[in-house]
């Protein structure tokens, strides 16, 4: 398997889920997956996403890129069920990473322990 390229596929793409998510709400459970995890409440959606970090912890250490693929799509969607239930955007995120942009991971942390 070689590097892989996508034409016209970039980030964006959980910009364009999010918005999806943000439909299901008060959806139909029956008809919708998303719909049934915001039925189920908060605590339901954080635990699909531990799972999903577990699943993609395990094909991270296994080797095997394509299962890893399909995992870390499983666990961002989840990520993103988890950000609409809370109120969260992703443009929200996105400037968080943005102010983090060019600080070390250290020294990040540490002023995180000082506010």
């Amino acid at each position: 398997m070689g590097n892989e390229v996508h034409d016209g596929l970039d980030a964006t793409i959980l910009d364009r889920l999010y918005q999806v998510i943000q439909s299901r709400r008060g959806g139909d459970p029956t008809q919708s997956h998303t719909a049934k995890l915001f039925a189920k409440g908060t605590a339901k959606i954080a635990q699909k996403l531990g799972e999903e970090a577990v699943e993609t912890v395990i094909e991270g250490v296994s080797g095997k890129k394509k299962e890893l693929a399909a995992e870390s799509a499983d666990l961002l969607y989840h990520l993103l069920v988890l950000w609409a239930d809370r109120d969260l955007t992703p443009a929200e995120v996105w400037a968080a990473l943005e102010r983090r942009e060019g600080i070390s991971g250290i020294a990040e942390k540490n002023s995180r322990k000082n506010d």
